[in-house]
């Protein structure tokens, strides 16, 4: 938790919040919320609040959709065989599971291949294209990756292959030599939501290929796959890839959750096993802490190929070892997360006591899949960009982790020349730099986040949504705010304050050996609330008088009975 938070707090609004929730039908502090984050009138809020798949985009707006859908209809029809080349994260591996099992659904030849971390790095390269290309393959899809990769494409051709890139990521100057790019920031691409996900992506190139068969007759004879069926995919991958969850992103996440709930994929059934969510509804959260790391947990440490054959598994029966063994991996790459990030720890004190504002940490012998999860620690705990490389047989593989005024990507153009290799967008990316020109890197790094940051934008924020009496904090209240979920990047979920108030402070030690206390607060109140400050016990004293708390507001259930639960954000002395 950090301390010394900025409060940004919202206009008071409440007239016209009353006016938008009688107008939408949703309670007045979610309309606070939805003017709040911008969606102040009612054709905006029912844009955000949509929730019907007819609403989504053609998927033609899509620069390049028509003529990938065109060519991969040829190759269905001539049944010639493709692969599919995904990237080794969650995105890349439930973009690959989506694309397959779609297309053998539809009677393709799609065999996979996604590169070994450690062995290969990110995306392509040329000595696997050419073994692809030896194995009959005449079409290449590319998955989450291949919107850089100019000279590997190029390769592609010269041995005779087409390629399709499905991609999301930052666009180069230089659009790779394909016969279609599949990416809405490419220039050119009217499809209206930027930032999808590349399962985003491929959902749409999906839908866009069942379209076209479908047009043609080709289901006469042959079940229609129904794609709502993949979102649990989309879901998956959307939330993980920690892509906003506005516009489409947020209508797909919506109904994916559901099919994620359902569980009808017997590698989802089976994952859901090993992190005890059976028989449970799948929030954004699950994905995101529970679902997606194990997936993920694999192409970190050893080879994606798991969980992609774990998502893809025909049976229950095949896909529960393959869930726990990913489960197992989740396991070791905890431990192995929690001893870099003490040495990276250290390593930021250090450069911090020396005035930089953005970080680059590194060390041989750093796994490279996890440098990426500890980055994420860092920019917590410090709230400055932060580079962490790990230097693996030679070469020094990082992953990038920014803060919101701080763009990513564009300072890492500024330092390409002392990096082989670079790839994202503005809050994270990836990298490769040789030992040798790391101490450039580093000093590069500082120099743009120096002249690019003030010490304000190091001062993280606490930004409130709403104002609220406590006697608004029942039940029904916190149930209504479950309309603008599903909650992550780009919709977080609301951060309510009230200011003021009397509590009654009590600490309760932490189980944890070596972790801080807790801080508990009973609100003077009708009906009395709890909120609950995790790790915020040295704050006790801010309590001594009136005092204004921030917080998430959720339900705790126990034995069949409901309360509102509290969770502290932040505190301090009422003004």
């Amino acid at each position: 938790m950090n301390e010394g938070l900025r409060w940004v707090l919202p206009k008071a609004e409440v007239d016209a919040a009353d006016s938008l929730a009688r107008e939408l039908g949703v309670h007045p502090i979610a309309a606070r919320v939805l003017i709040h984050r911008g969606y102040d009138n009612a054709d905006l809020a029912k844009r955000f609040l949509a929730d019907d798949l007819a609403s989504l985009p053609d998927p033609s707006l899509m620069k390049g959709l028509d003529a990938a859908v065109d060519r991969i209809c040829r190759a269905l029809v001539n049944k010639e065989q493709m692969t599919l080349w995904g990237d080794y994260d969650v995105d890349g591996v439930s973009s690959t599971a989506l694309l397959s099992t779609f297309l053998q659904a539809v009677g393709g030849k799609a065999a996979t291949y996604i590169p070994h971390r450690l062995g290969e790095g990110y995306g392509l390269n040329s000595k696997a294209i050419e073994r692809i290309a030896g194995d009959g393959t005449r079409l290449l899809i590319t998955l989450d990756c291949g919107i850089t990769s100019h000279a590997e494409v190029t390769r592609a051709n010269e041995l005779g292959l087409e390629v399709i890139v499905v991609d999301h990521h930052a666009v180069p100057e230089t659009m790779p030599p394909a016969l279609a790019v599949l990416n809405p920031l490419q220039p050119g691409c009217e499809y209206p939501t930027k930032f999808l996900c590349a399962a985003g992506v491929a959902f749409n190139l999906a839908i866009g290929i069942r379209r076209a068969l479908r047009a043609t007759g080709y289901f006469g004879a042959r079940t229609e796959p129904n794609l709502k069926e993949y979102m649990d995919l989309v879901a998956l991958a959307t939330v993980a890839d920690v892509v906003p969850l506005i516009g489409v992103n947020r209508l797909l996440v919506r109904h994916g959750l559901r099919e994620l709930s359902k569980a009808k994929r017997p590698g989802v059934r089976a994952l859901k096993y090993v992190c005890g969510l059976t028989g449970q509804d799948v929030t954004s959260g699950d994905v995101g802490f529970r679902l997606g790391p194990r997936i993920n947990a694999a192409g970190r440490l050893d080879d994606a190929a798991l969980g992609l054959k774990c998502l893809t598994a025909a049976s229950y029966e095949s896909a529960l070892p393959l869930a726990q063994a990913l489960d197992a991996a989740n396991a070791e790459r905890q431990a192995i997360e929690k001893q870099i990030l003490e040495q990276a720890l250290e390593q930021a004190e250090a450069r911090i006591a020396y005035g930089a504002k953005g970080l680059v940490l590194h060390a041989e012998g750093w796994h490279p899949g996890v440098v990426g999860i500890v980055a994420s620690r860092v920019v917590e705990r410090y709230h400055r960009p932060t580079v962490m490389v790990g230097v693996w047989e030679g070469m020094g593989r990082g992953s990038a982790r920014s803060i919101e005024r701080f763009h990513l990507y564009d300072a890492l153009k500024l330092c390409a020349g002392h990096l082989a290799k670079f790839g994202g967008h503005k809050h994270a990316a990836g990298l490769s730099v040789t030992p040798e020109r790391l101490p450039g890197f580093v000093a590069a790094f500082e120099q743009v986040a120096g002249e690019r940051l003030s010490e304000e934008d190091l001062v993280p924020r606490c930004k409130v949504d709403a104002l609220v009496f406590p006697r608004e904090l029942d039940i029904e209240t916190v149930e209504a705010l479950k309309v603008l979920a599903p909650f992550g990047a780009g919709n977080p979920e609301p951060v309510l304050a009230t200011c003021g108030v009397v509590a009654s402070p009590k600490v309760i030690q932490a189980k944890k050996e070596g972790m801080a206390g807790h801080l508990k607060l009973s609100l003077e109140a009708n009906p009395a609330l709890d909120v609950i400050g995790f790790q915020l016990a040295k704050r006790i004293g801010l309590t001594e008088g009136p005092i204004d708390l921030a917080f998430k507001a959720g339900i705790d259930e126990w034995q069949g009975n409901k309360r509102v639960s509290l969770k502290l954000k932040d505190l301090r002395s009422a003004a």
